[in-house]
C-alpha cells in the first residue's frame, strides 16, 4: 500500500521491484492538502474519542453496579443486556437508522455518537473484573464516610486502568474503523468519516495512489492509540494490587 502510494502514475518498472526507483510524494501532499480529507479526520476523531469517553464512563459505572451493588432484578437485568451480544450488528442497523431519523439525528453528531454507547461487551468487560475487586476495599470506604461517587473514583477507576485501556484501545479502534454505521447516518459528504470518505474517493476517479495515501494516513492514529495503550498496560499492571 505504502509503495503503490509512493509510486509515480505513469511509473512502470522492467523488471518490476518492490521499491519505486522515483519516489512521487505527491499523493501525500494531495491528500494532507485536502479540505474534505481534514474534515473527514475531524469527523473521525470526534467520532472515535467521544464514544471512546462515554462508553468508558457508561461502562465502568454499569460494571460497578452490577458487580457490587445489590438491587431488584439484577442478575436478569445484567443478563437480558448481556443478550445484546448475541444480536448480530448488521440486524438492528436499519430499524436503529428508522429510530434514528426520527429523532432527527440523521447527519448529525449525536446520530452518528448516540447508538454505539450501549455496548454489551465493555459492561460485560468492566462487570467481571470489579467483580474480582475484594469486598473488603468498599466495606473499608464506607466505614470511613465514603460516598458512592467518591468510592467510585478513589478506588473503582484507578484499579481498573489495566481493563480501561484496553478497553479504551478496542473501543477506539471499532469506532475509527467503522464504516457501515457512518455511511447510513452521514447524507452528506460534511459528514462522512474518513473511512466512508476514503471510499468514495475510488467513485469519483480519484487516482488510486491517492486513495492508497489517504488509507496510509488514516492508520496513523491507529499506531499512535496502540503505543500509548501499550505504555498504560504496563502502568496499570504495576500500580494494580493490594498492599498490606
Amino acid at each position: 500500500m505504502v509503495v503503490i502510494a509512493l509510486r509515480p502514475e505513469t511509473a512502470i518498472d522492467f523488471p518490476s521491484s518492490l521499491l519505486p526507483w522515483n519516489l512521487d510524494t505527491s499523493a501525500f501532499r494531495e491528500v494532507l492538502a485536502g479540505q474534505d480529507m481534514l474534515r473527514w479526520t475531524l469527523n473521525s476523531v470526534v467520532y472515535s474519542v467521544v464514544s471512546v469517553v462515554a462508553v468508558l464512563v457508561m461502562a465502568s459505572m454499569a460494571g460497578y453496579a452490577f458487580a457490587k451493588k445489590r438491587f431488584p432484578g439484577r442478575e436478569a437485568m445484567f443478563w437480558s443486556f448481556l443478550a445484546m451480544v448475541m444480536v448480530p450488528y448488521h440486524v438492528t442497523l436499519i430499524p436503529t437508522f428508522i429510530v434514528m431519523a426520527k429523532l432527527g439525528g440523521v447527519d448529525t453528531y449525536w446520530g452518528l455518537i448516540l447508538p454505539s454507547l450501549a455496548n454489551a461487551q465493555a459492561v460485560f468487560l468492566m462487570r467481571q473484573f470489579i467483580k474480582g475487586l475484594p469486598d473488603e476495599l468498599f466495606e473499608a470506604a464506607k466505614i470511613d464516610g465514603a460516598g458512592e461517587w467518591r468510592t467510585f473514583a478513589t478506588i473503582v477507576l484507578p484499579l481498573c486502568k489495566p481493563v480501561l485501556a484496553t478497553l479504551g484501545t478496542f473501543v477506539f479502534l471499532w469506532h475509527w474503523n467503522d464504516f457501515l454505521w457512518p455511511l447510513i447516518i452521514g447524507k452528506s459528504a460534511d459528514m462522512w468519516t474518513l473511512t466512508v470518505g476514503i471510499a468514495s474517493l475510488r467513485q469519483q476517479q480519484v487516482p488510486l495512489s491517492v486513495v492508497l495515501a489517504g488509507s496510509v494516513v488514516a492508520l496513523v492514529p491507529i499506531f499512535a492509540a496502540y503505543a500509548v495503550a501499550q505504555r498504560s498496560f504496563q502502568e496499570g499492571v504495576a500500580q494494580t494490587g493490594i498492599k498490606g
